[in-house]
């Protein structure tokens, strides 16, 4: 009778439900089975707090002491029977927070159903290959974390858990949604990145209360266009599919505001006349060839506008249209030239690196963003450009009556015979520089499987050298011999390593490895001190030196997108010199994307902080 004289806020009732619903329950001294991995401490102070916290502690199932935990007589009333004010364990709390995550859990049981009261289910870094119908039970529940699992379907049952908020199935296998998806109305946050899914439900569009999706890391082809029904969604990310055009509908989407559409093949660029919010737009690495006035009129919020690795060919005047605009990626298109009133934005970051620019000379460029809108903005001019510029404009787009253009050797300083398809450089492409002084070469877009080696013969004048797009699987010593080279582009080749001897272009700021076979991070790349950008996106490597990064002082840009890194070492916090550091598409779990998308100086804050003392 004492147990019910002290009882409060309901326990004992609770107690003789869940007795009804299993025979085992009841008011049983709680078997002592949990062995070292469940310390007695841990669930008394959980019985207090109502959150018990068992990630890492390499579990292969969960015992039954926690399923258990507000059913069973506590182990230490068997050993104290009098008492104290402070020890009453029959007015214990609730469960209401159960973290599991990081462990060797192949499956849950039904036992679940013995934990109605959770709110949090966070079973995260598992090895779950499905969910047990009983969770359908857990009404209370408002997160559920599974990602990081082996999850192939879900059961229909996830769809009663009415008061859902946040569901994070990212990094399953998952190739469908159950049917009544739409029934978890009260969603805000749903995360099914890097699973198989091929398409997604139009009855997507009752998640009405849904802020943020993520669809990245799929293999989705469209979009359904009910999607425009999700009136709150503020952040939808559909990096990493194979999307080839984007549902007009999504224009009306007026709360969004970030939108990803990264590594996709899209050929042309939505419009977005509804999305008066939007101020982020990823569209890097897809197929876009044209960027018009239709498609900057209405983006009058835009902050970042995101273009990389594209095959834009030239930027509109309306990009003055984008006022508010702070970053704008370009870097990696075939973008010859800039229009002067670009100017006139006040932005804090302009990429450009890997376009075959030609009006604005690479060490401008290289001196950053300020210093390129400084040069344009000197160049605008009231009554339009002047017959000089106009001289430039024709002698880059004319073609030449011979194989070679020989306007631009001479108007320009650059050797071009570029997009030719050509295995080998003709001894005339040289020949025809005769005296002239040419300071860039572009033998890019052909099929070159090695360094032509008449190219020794401009050593002492040559500073940019755009070799991307060929076949060349090695860097040859005529190369390394270019003393002043201060740009190169390698970019898209079948390149795995560079030689040592590389150390001795004692004045190369920018090189582009994008898209080639390295594994890691080439040694001699630390040795070159005046390196300011390396660009390394698209490639296999799995780490980097930190310590020898922090020596390089002049580096300001490192691009590691989309390439193998597990873990981001938190040394790398120390490089305190960079000002662009890209991370995404790699498969490290922390720092998380909500870390990234705040930005370089967030990401090296955040790893400082975690660097062991």
């Amino acid at each position: 009778m004492v147990l019910c004289f002290g009882t409060r806020g309901g326990n004992m009732s609770r107690l003789r439900g869940l007795a009804e619903r299993d025979p085992r329950a009841g008011f049983r001294a709680e078997r002592g089975d949990c062995g070292a991995s469940v310390p007695q401490g841990l669930l008394k102070a959980a019985r207090k707090s109502g959150q018990l916290n068992l990630s890492g502690r390499n579990l292969s199932e969960v015992p039954q002491c926690v399923w258990r935990i507000n059913v069973d007589i506590p182990e230490e009333a068997n050993q104290n029977l009098s008492f104290s004010a402070t020890e009453r364990w029959w007015e214990q709390t609730d469960l209401t927070k159960l973290i599991i995550s990081n462990n060797k859990l192949q499956s849950l049981t039904d036992d679940l159903r013995l934990l109605p009261a959770l709110t949090v289910l966070d079973i995260h870094d598992n090895q779950l290959i499905s969910l047990p119908s009983a969770i359908r039970e857990l009404e209370n529940l408002q997160k559920l974390n599974v990602s990081h699992n082996k999850l192939k379907i879900l059961p229909e049952e996830i769809t009663n858990l009415r008061n859902l908020k946040g569901l994070y199935l990212q990094h399953n296998e998952l190739t469908s949604i159950p049917e009544g998806f739409e029934q978890l109305f009260n969603l805000e946050d749903l995360d099914l990145s890097n699973n198989c899914l091929t398409t997604v439900p139009a009855s997507f569009s009752s998640l009405s209360s849904l802020v943020r999706l993520n669809l990245s890391s799929n293999q989705l082809k469209n979009l359904p266009a009910e999607i425009s029904g999700m009136k709150r969604l503020k952040h939808l990310d559909c990096n990493s599919n194979l999307l080839e055009s984007i549902p007009s509908e999504l224009a009306g989407m007026e709360s969004l505001e970030l939108l990803y559409l990264r590594r996709n093949k899209l050929r042309f660029l939505p419009e977005f006349p509804s999305c008066k919010l939007l101020k982020e737009l990823h569209l890097g690495e897809n197929q876009i060839e044209m960027l018009g006035a239709e498609h900057l009129k209405h983006l009058n919020s835009i902050l970042v506008l995101d273009l990389r690795d594209n095959k834009l060919k030239s930027v509109p005047d309306e990009i003055t249209l984008l006022q508010s605009l702070e970053r704008l990626d370009l870097s990696n298109n075939d973008i010859s030239s800039l229009p002067y009133s670009l100017g006139k934005l006040h932005l804090k970051f302009l990429a450009l690196e890997g376009n075959p620019m030609r009006t604005i000379r690479r060490e401008i460029i290289n001196k950053g963003t300020q210093e390129v809108l400084k040069y344009l903005r000197s160049k605008i001019k009231d009554d339009g450009p002047s017959q000089s510029d106009s001289v430039i404009e024709t002698a880059m787009t004319l073609p030449s009556e011979s194989r070679v253009n020989v306007h631009a050797i001479i108007t320009l300083k650059i050797l071009d015979y570029s997009d030719k398809q050509t295995t080998l450089i003709p001894d005339e492409v040289f020949d025809a520089v005769k005296s002239n002084i040419v300071t860039s070469i572009n033998f890019s877009k052909n099929q070159l499987c090695e360094i032509p080696k008449r190219i020794i013969e401009l050593k002492e004048m040559v500073s940019d050298v755009n070799l991307g797009f060929n076949k060349l699987s090695l860097i040859s010593l005529e190369l390394c011999m270019l003393q002043k080279l201060s740009f190169l582009d390698l970019r898209n080749n079948f390149l795995n390593s560079l030689p040592e001897e590389m150390e001795s272009l004692i004045r190369l700021q920018t090189i582009n490895l994008s898209f080639n076979r390295f594994k890691i991070l080439p040694e001699v790349l630390y040795r070159i001190s005046t390196l300011e950008t390396i660009l390394i996106s698209n490639n296999q490597v799995g780490s980097v030196n930190p310590e020898k990064l922090k020596i390089m002082e002049n580096l300001v840009t490192l691009d590691l997108q989309n390439n193998d890194l597990l873990q981001i070492p938190p040394e790398l916090g120390n490089c305190v010199n960079l000002r662009t550091l890209l991370l995404d598409g790699n498969p490290f779990r922390v720092p998380r994307a909500a870390i990234l998308m705040k930005g370089t100086a967030a990401i090296l804050e955040y790893l400082r902080d975690r660097i062991p003392t």
